[in-house]
């Protein structure tokens, strides 16, 4: 069953071509942000970065055991209103690495997107891994045809930065996902050693 038929309303990757720029504090702070803002409503949180997840140790839940539903995994519960799913919850919060080849990735990313008992949400925000390969054309695909699915890409003020979300932008424009916005993260920060 894709997100829509499970009454997901909106989807939001959070995206960006290059790592470290606070993609998955963004998408967490995001989700929260929603959570106080309206009240009501329920918000998902998918970390679909395998290879280093760190939403479950961001929110305190590395422990948190996942449950079979009867179509699907069940999302961990991190308050009334929050669900979230990730691989991290899958390895026991252990500190061993993911070593995947592409396939499986993409095997792990399709059954997060179809076989995860969600239930309705107005909200999904998906923390992705940095890059433009495998992982994002999986999800792209999937949510392809969903009414209403728009990228916020992150990025910080360093040239190598802005020059890989130019790349992101550019992946977007080739796959038809729609850009909701770009956050500059850092922009305010000022060197101690040389006030740049």
């Amino acid at each position: 069953m894709d997100l829509y038929e499970q009454g997901i309303k909106r989807v939001v990757p959070v995206i960006s071509g290059k790592g470290g720029v606070g993609k998955s504090s963004t998408a967490l702070q995001l989700a929260l942000s929603l959570c106080q803002t309206f009240p009501e409503a329920k918000i998902g949180l998918l970390d679909v970065d395998l290879c280093g997840p760190s939403i479950p140790r961001m929110l305190n839940l590395v422990k948190a055991p996942i449950k079979q539903g009867s179509c699907g995994w069940l999302p961990v519960q991190a308050d009334g209103q929050l669900r979230v799913m990730s691989v991290g919850f899958l390895l026991g919060g252990g500190e061993e690495a993911v070593v995947w080849r592409g396939p499986k990735k993409t095997a792990m990313i399709k059954q997060f997107l179809s076989s995860v008992e969600w239930g309705p949400l107005d909200w999904l925000i998906v923390d992705t891994p940095p890059g433009t390969s495998d992982e994002h054309l999986t999800l792209v695909e999937a949510l392809h045809g969903h009414p209403w699915c728009k990228a916020l890409l992150v990025s910080t003020p360093q040239l190598v930065a802005i020059s890989d979300v130019r790349k992101q932008i550019d992946f977007c424009r080739q796959t038809g996902l729609n850009i909701w916005g770009l956050l500059e993260n850092m922009a305010g920060y000022q060197c101690s050693q040389c006030g740049e």
